[in-house]
């Protein structure tokens, strides 16, 4: 039996929930799209299998963000919640200028003040991620980032707590110190596991294993992993962590856009992401004419597609939202998996699309 909900797309997961109380402004998804209780498991955590980022949140450079926002992130926030997402990414330099931060500030207000929630607050797993900074030298300076990132999220325990990039490339001594930062965090109970960010295959294998010796084990392990970016190194990333069963989070799942299929040579995104969309997107034609006739025959959208193939491979993708709609949509990829022969044609068109994702810079080998 199939319901059609106010996106016009056809879903055949069925569980009621209830509205919050206080929002009133747009109109929720009453059915969520897939089972709330199918869970994948993170190290020690049960995830849903599509997390949401928090990048955009108090980022006005990249992402244009306004506090005027506010209001419709914490909707997105709900409804996500409602729909069974228990998982939600962020970190404690995201937010630019002086609204560093925001985005633990916002997810932590919009924990406690969620009425789905209901002194459930527990079982949002919070995933932050810390930077390298250079200043952070010691292991203590690196347990107090934690400290201040647990405050401004109001929250005892962070479900994750992640190295946000490696300083192996460029400051070798550093690297041991955050490592040891980490430990100190898992083993004075601030967070449930660790992560890391931006870790190459090689750094990520020492990592595990550093921490392996210290009894502390390696949860998670999030790189740009899309359609627009599975190179090989990613892949052979994705391959050590089912190797080390370390569960791969793949962020910008959606390539910053590129392939919602919203933009073309002739319309662009404001904002520095236009100059990269102009260097990349003439050349994603195979790509997103192939997600185009997967999302037409399924009856599904272009977003959904790519992140339905994110999933297909074993990661737990956490495309970024600032809106319902985008929530909605995102929710979409759930419920639902794409075939075999699906998978490898949107593969062959990604490598005979002359263009892909530039990598992160701080991504180690």
């Amino acid at each position: 039996m199939a319901f059609t909900l106010s996106t016009t797309k056809t879903f055949t997961n069925i569980n009621c929930s209830n509205t919050p109380s206080n929002i009133t402004t747009f109109k929720p998804l009453k059915l969520p799209l897939f089972w709330p209780w199918q869970k994948v498991k993170m190290g020690p955590l049960s995830v849903s299998p599509m997390g949401f980022g928090t990048w955009a949140w108090g980022n006005q450079l990249l992402w244009g963000y306004q506090t005027s926002m506010d209001d419709q992130l914490q909707q997105a926030f709900e409804l996500a919640l409602q729909n069974g997402i228990n998982l939600f990414d962020t970190a404690d330099s995201y937010g630019t200028g002086r609204l560093n931060g925001q985005s633990e500030r916002l997810l932590g207000k919009f924990i406690k003040d969620s009425q789905v929630l209901k002194g459930k607050q527990n079982e949002v797993v919070v995933a932050t991620k810390f930077a390298a900074y250079p200043w952070r030298l010691t292991s203590g300076q690196f347990v107090n980032a934690c400290r201040a990132s647990l405050d401004r999220l109001q929250i005892d325990q962070l479900g994750i707590g992640q190295l946000h990039w490696s300083t192996a490339n460029y400051a070798p001594l550093q690297e041991l110190v955050l490592w040891d930062g980490l430990v100190a965090m898992y083993e004075k109970g601030l967070v449930r596991a660790v992560g890391v960010s931006n870790y190459g295959p090689q750094q990520l294998v020492k990592i595990h294993d550093y921490l392996k010796t210290r009894g502390v084990p390696l949860c998670s392990a999030q790189v740009q992993f899309s359609l627009l970016s599975m190179g090989k190194e990613q892949l052979e990333i994705k391959s050590i962590c089912d190797e080390l069963g370390v569960r791969l989070i793949s962020y910008s799942p959606l390539g910053l856009g590129m392939l919602t299929g919203k933009y073309s040579s002739s319309k662009l995104p404001t904002g520095p992401r236009s100059l990269l969309f102009r260097q990349i997107l003439p050349g994603l034609e195979p790509l997103l004419l192939a997600q185009r006739e997967i999302a037409e025959k399924r009856g599904k959208t272009m977003p959904q597609v790519a992140i339905n193939w994110c999933i297909c491979k074993g990661t737990v993708p956490i495309p970024g939202i600032k809106s319902v709609r985008n929530v909605e949509d995102n929710l979409g990829a759930l419920g639902w998996k794409l075939t075999n022969d699906e998978q490898l044609q949107l593969e062959y068109a990604a490598k005979e699309s002359p263009k892909s994702m530039i990598q992160n810079i701080f991504q180690t080998r």
